[in-house]
């Protein structure tokens, strides 16, 4: 398994500690101790910078990440341009395709807001499946929100306006990085949203003129967390939900 520089060595008892509790992962935190303590050792918490490449398109994957905070998107790119298709946060996990036995993903997916996760090479995490039909049923719920949210997604882009469309989005990039401030150019939220820069234009500066945001220089600062919340179109609240049960194993 490659890991970046400066990558740290994780155990199980260092992710059970409530100190860290902030900075862990919602999947593994769903996990029973005894799961958890079989899948620690093949864990590492790495960094997630900027910009840095997941995975390729198509291309087998050799790592899991667990993000423990910032956010990885994937992408579809085509020759009209790049669409994000999903995002994953401390809820989740990269590389859903293993679980279902694959080895690639039809996407690209790389940081999009900086920050940490939990690396697991992949057969390390083949095994750890193999161990624990606990993880097991987990990770497949899992799944079935990402696939959930991809759906949803794709029901919001055609009903639903470029401006609750907007709000939706930087909801779901709100609870994920836990601050107010997003460094986000119009160009990048133009990419994720497939449409063109002009459009987002006016659909931010539509939320920044309700007092809802304030948009400057590559930053977007949410001042309204409410207000956003009602700009929204449901399909924020449905996806919130979704992963939100992920909490509970029955």
């Amino acid at each position: 398994m490659q890991i970046d520089h400066g990558a740290t060595a994780f155990s199980a008892s260092a992710l059970a500690d409530p100190g860290e509790r902030q900075q862990s992962n919602m999947l593994l935190d769903a996990l029973p101790p005894e799961d958890l303590a079989r899948l620690a050792p093949a864990l590492e918490r790495v960094p997630l910078p900027l910009g840095k490449d997941i995975y390729e398109a198509n291309v087998p994957i050799t790592e899991v990440y667990f993000p423990t905070s910032g956010i990885v998107s994937m992408v579809s790119s085509m020759a009209e341009g790049t669409v994000e298709v999903g995002t994953v946060g401390r809820e989740g996990m990269t590389g859903i395709a293993l679980v279902l036995h694959g080895e690639s993903m039809p996407t690209r997916a790389f940081v999009q807001v900086e920050g940490s996760a939990l690396c697991i090479g992949t057969e390390a995490l083949r095994r750890a499946l193999g161990e624990s039909p606990v993880l097991t049923r987990l990770l497949l719920r899992y799944a079935l929100a990402l696939f959930d949210q991809a759906a949803q997604s794709a029901a919001c882009n055609r009903l639903h306006s470029l401006e609750s469309r907007c709000a939706k989005w930087l909801l779901m990039t709100h609870d994920r990085v836990e601050q107010d401030v997003l460094p986000l150019k119009q160009k990048f939220l133009a990419e994720m949203l497939g449409v063109h820069r002009p459009a987002v234009t006016v659909a931010a500066g539509a939320l920044q003129h309700a007092g809802i945001i304030q948009y400057t220089r590559g930053k977007l600062r949410i001042i309204d967390r409410r207000a956003l919340e009602r700009a929204s179109c449901d399909c924020y609240e449905t996806t919130r939900r979704s992963f939100e049960a992920l909490r509970t194993i029955e």
